[in-house]
């Protein structure tokens, strides 16, 4: 696993979305990608997944890409395909990244299961105390009881020595779910005040999540592929 990284801006703000119950966090960093002004700077290369990348629109589509607005000296990690068990040396790299960037903070973005998700409620989980938590009280909930897997698991767990903020938007399904990461947005723009209108996503949401349903149908098809032609040569 290795970070390449064409540009090394300094002091940014790292929001990450890995692929987690219901794609919150791929659904709500794509957004940001196409209503903030950001320049693609980099890329997460992984030699533990199958060699495959998307096609949309006639643009490749990494599994991990890094991308930067200048304007909120934002890194915005977008990922659509992380591969099996790899929390742990993402974990890494992530705080790899941090630390080249000089990063003041990473925020995660996540989807969490509720038997209730039409209330919109979203959670919160920072390993710092400062004021920017009270802006969080305003509109979210902080998480008192839960389990955190996956990529921000890792990094809570790791201590990268850079403050970790988490938001947890509830959805309906392991589905992708753009309504949920609309809420989520909502609640990142309270609290960074990047001044992003999550209006557009809820009524883009069935587009959205067809693309993302059909890039995810694509990859699956291609890691299947992958496999029987693994087993034709052995088997």
């Amino acid at each position: 696993m290795k970070l390449v990284l064409t540009k090394k801006p300094k002091n940014v703000t790292i929001i990450e979305g890995f692929p987690g119950f219901g794609l919150i966090g791929t659904i709500a960093t794509e957004f940001l990608m196409e209503h903030l002004k950001t320049e693609k700077i980099g890329i997460i290369e992984m030699d533990e997944v199958p060699a495959m990348i998307a096609i949309h629109q006639n643009k490749v589509i990494e599994p991990i890409s890094l991308h930067y607005d200048k304007d909120y000296n934002l890194v915005l990690v977008h990922a659509i395909n992380v591969g099996k068990d790899l929390a742990w040396k993402l974990a890494d790299v992530m705080g790899e990244l941090a630390k080249t960037l000089s990063a003041k903070e990473i925020i995660s973005l996540e989807g969490v299961g509720s038997p209730n998700p039409e209330t919109g409620r979203v959670f919160y989980y920072a390993n710092h105390d400062g004021k920017l938590n009270k802006k969080l009280d305003a509109v979210a909930k902080p998480l008192m009881e839960g389990i955190i897997v996956g990529v921000t698991g890792a990094l809570l767990a790791k201590d990268v020595g850079v403050p970790i903020t988490a938001l947890f938007a509830e959805a309906r399904s392991n589905l992708p779910d753009s309504k949920a990461a609309a809420e989520i947005i909502k609640v990142l723009d309270a609290y960074t005040g990047l001044k992003v209108d999550p209006k557009p996503l809820y009524k883009q949401a069935e587009m959205f999540e067809e693309k993302l349903k059909g890039i995810l149908q694509k990859s699956k098809e291609a890691e299947e592929l992958h496999d029987e032609k693994k087993l034709s040569y052995v088997g």
